[in-house]
């Protein structure tokens, strides 16, 4: 049985793992080329330290740096998969359920919003 995520090391290990296998991905890894991730990994955990662990002092709008990256719909599935993949190789629980819910949420949400403003491929 594995762990469920409860600290900051796990949710640390969730976003690098994840990442790791994004910068594989054919389809992903072209929208990230260039970004130097040691810089973003802090602010990405603190965001997901946020989300699942109800860790305070996260603020900003997370849709805005995305938004710069022109991605669509097939790669925000993609991004929800691997994500839920990751989760579920290293977690499992109720706030491992919640980050998969979670990342549902925000590819769901970022989608819409990115076809309704235009951006990406829609």
């Amino acid at each position: 049985m594995r762990k469920d995520i409860d600290n900051q090391g796990d949710v640390e290990n969730l976003v690098r793992t994840f990442y790791g296998k994004v910068l594989q991905d054919e389809l992903l890894s072209p929208h990230f080329e260039g970004i130097d991730f040691e810089h973003h990994f802090p602010r990405m955990i603190d965001f997901w330290e946020f989300l699942l662990l109800g860790k305070a002092g996260f603020e900003g709008n997370v849709f805005h740096k995305h938004k710069e990256l022109m991605i669509g719909k097939e790669e925000f599935e993609r991004w929800v998969s691997i994500f839920s993949q990751t989760v579920d190789s290293l977690f499992e629980g109720e706030v491992a359920d919640k980050a998969k819910s979670q990342a549902e949420l925000l590819g769901y949400t970022f989608s819409q919003k990115m076809s309704y403003l235009g951006l990406g491929k829609f």
